[in-house]
């Protein structure tokens, strides 16, 4: 016999019938049939090649050989419970970690996550914002919110949210003094706040640098923050996310849409982190009531 012929269930209805003296008792105590109770117990001695009770009319009667069991498979009932116990702990103490651009962390949004806490108390929720992209399937974020221009990693579990639109923006006093971007085909007279990281796909530094001339470009910033400060200074415009930036009052819209900008909006979850059933729980709640919020 090795350890792959037998399996705990079917130890653990062996220590129920020992204790109970019968498979009706056993049967009760474990809330199961008492015909797959004593198919457990016949499944047993035939991995095991042994005769583990006695049977007759007034119930299971243990063997020597059960007897001579019974302490390996009660050591294997407290480490089967003590397994049962770390897995709840872990459960409890490792969050699912969710990543997005700080922009995409609104109050709408931490609205549904509180709402989704109040129901399951039990279960954390850790926010990593960031505009790079993390890497879901090395274990870097279990969800995230993301806008991107290529196709996601296939092995990913994908929901799609909406489609995001871009345009320039810049402040009133921006605008009062240079105006808006006539056409996309002529940016001469205007200066140009840009955003470069190398850890991020420069989709908006190429666009910008292939039409403009350098003196145009009056500051770079790493941190998409920076960049709508600048533009609210009335420094020059920037690309940025029209839905992001539509309720600002300090900003106004420069340009019509930019279509070579347009960005699937996608709910991306690592497959590892969505076989965990808490994970599962999240994203059917969460997903239906955050694409609701950009319909």
């Amino acid at each position: 016999m090795n350890s792959d012929s037998f399996n705990w269930a079917d130890i653990r209805v062996f220590l129920a019938v020992l204790r109970h003296g019968s498979t009706l008792a056993a049967a009760r105590a474990l809330d199961m049939a008492q015909p797959t109770v004593a198919r457990r117990v016949d499944t047993l001695e035939h991995a095991t090649g042994l005769t583990l009770f006695d049977r007759d009319t007034r119930g299971f009667h243990p063997t020597e050989a059960a007897k001579t069991l019974r302490p390996i498979a009660e050591q294997l009932e407290q480490s089967a419970g003590a397994l049962a116990d770390q897995v709840a702990t872990l459960r409890q103490t490792r969050p699912i970690r969710i990543t997005a651009f700080s922009g995409n962390l609104s109050s709408n949004l931490h609205m549904i996550c509180n709402e989704f806490s109040e129901i399951h108390p039990d279960i954390a929720l850790e926010f990593l914002p960031s505009v790079r992209a993390f890497d879901l399937m090395a274990g870097e974020a279990d969800i995230a919110l993301r806008l991107t221009r290529k196709l996601p990693d296939p092995d990913l579990i994908q929901r799609h949210v909406s489609t995001a639109k871009f345009a320039f923006f810049g402040s009133p006093d921006y605008v009062a003094k240079y105006g808006k971007i006539a056409s996309l085909d002529d940016l001469s007279g205007h200066r140009f706040i840009m955003f470069r990281r190398e850890d991020v796909p420069p989709y908006f530094l190429d666009w910008i640098t292939a039409r403009v001339k350098p003196e145009q470009i009056v500051a770079t910033y790493k941190e998409l923050d920076l960049v709508h400060t600048a533009i609210r200074s009335g420094r020059g415009v920037s690309i940025t996310n029209i839905r992001l930036m539509k309720d600002d009052p300090t900003v106004v819209q420069c340009s019509e849409a930019i279509s070579e900008m347009d960005a699937q909006h996608m709910i991306l979850i690592s497959p590892s982190a969505y076989r965990r059933p808490e994970v599962k729980t999240f994203i059917k709640f969460f997903a239906p009531r955050y694409t609701a919020l950009y319909r």
